[in-house]
């Protein structure tokens, strides 16, 4: 299996994808008992959710499941919310925190190691060959990295996730230009709700590749499911009429994003 997909594209923007992927060995999908084999944690429809909304702009996408191994989590498993419930490098529950290895299937440091090889490291290696290009290109490269989470989940966070989740850690990983332009894009938003560095301030791929100084800048959205799906359950259909309404305020998020970029070359 081809580990990611790339389109190669012209604009400052580049939109990340490490979520969405399905795929998975069939050695590894054997090991998945009836749960894990939902595949429940999807990132579902993203890459269709966000196509063509910035025609020039970069894709990379992970086109393997998180539960093979989560392609924005700490390749040395640190965790990105100490003291909170959240999933491993390679996740033992799912978002629920219930099991989804069959018994005395629940992956081992070699497992883990090997998945990281054959999969987290070729993606890294494709989305930062894609930063450096674009960098080289326009001095400045913006990584925009794109998810969506069920809007309630009690295991990971209380009460109902707001539509928007803007994650900067905490405005680090980006010029602040880029925040505030963003918050003026989803404030505008009439009907939904958002948070900045709120339960998700960003992923390991945000708080990697963010580095201002160096002309690379980061930020994550995380998308409430609610938004575009038609139920957030199984079997996580898209519904069209509620993303073409959302896809025009993640344009006009992209558009203003891509025209601050010129102005923050180092």
């Amino acid at each position: 299996m081809a580990v990611f997909e790339v389109k190669q594209g012209s604009s400052p923007v580049i939109l990340g994808f490490p979520h969405t992927g399905t795929e998975a060995p069939a050695n590894i999908w054997e090991r998945l008992n009836d749960n894990g084999k939902l595949l429940a944690d999807t990132d579902w429809h993203i890459h269709h959710l966000y196509d063509g909304l910035l025609s020039d702009a970069t894709t990379v996408r992970a086109t393997f499941h998180r539960y093979v191994i989560d392609a924005n989590r700490d390749p040395a498993g640190v965790s990105l919310y100490p003291g909170q419930n959240t999933t491993g490098l390679v996740p033992e529950t799912d978002f629920d925190g219930k099991a989804i290895w069959k018994d005395g299937q629940v992956p081992d440091e070699a497992d883990i190691a090997k998945r990281l090889r054959d999969f987290h490291a070729p993606y890294h290696a494709a989305l930062a060959a894609e930063i450096e290009r674009v960098r080289a290109i326009h001095g400045v490269a913006i990584l925009y990295d794109c998810h969506s989470i069920r809007s309630h989940i009690p295991f990971l966070f209380e009460g109902k996730l707001p539509d928007f989740n803007i994650g900067t850690d905490m405005g680090k990983t980006c010029d602040s230009a880029i925040e505030q332009a963003t918050l003026t894009a989803v404030k505008a938003a009439e009907g939904y709700d958002s948070v900045l560095n709120g339960r998700f301030k960003g992923g390991w791929t945000t708080r990697h590749y963010g580095q201002p100084e160096t002309g690379v800048h980061a930020i994550q959205m995380e998308l409430a499911q609610s938004t575009h799906l038609e139920t957030e359950a199984p079997p996580f259909a898209y519904d069209t009429a509620k993303a073409e309404r959302l896809r025009v305020h993640l344009k006009d998020i992209l558009v203003r994003i891509e025209q601050i970029a010129p102005g923050l070359k180092r």
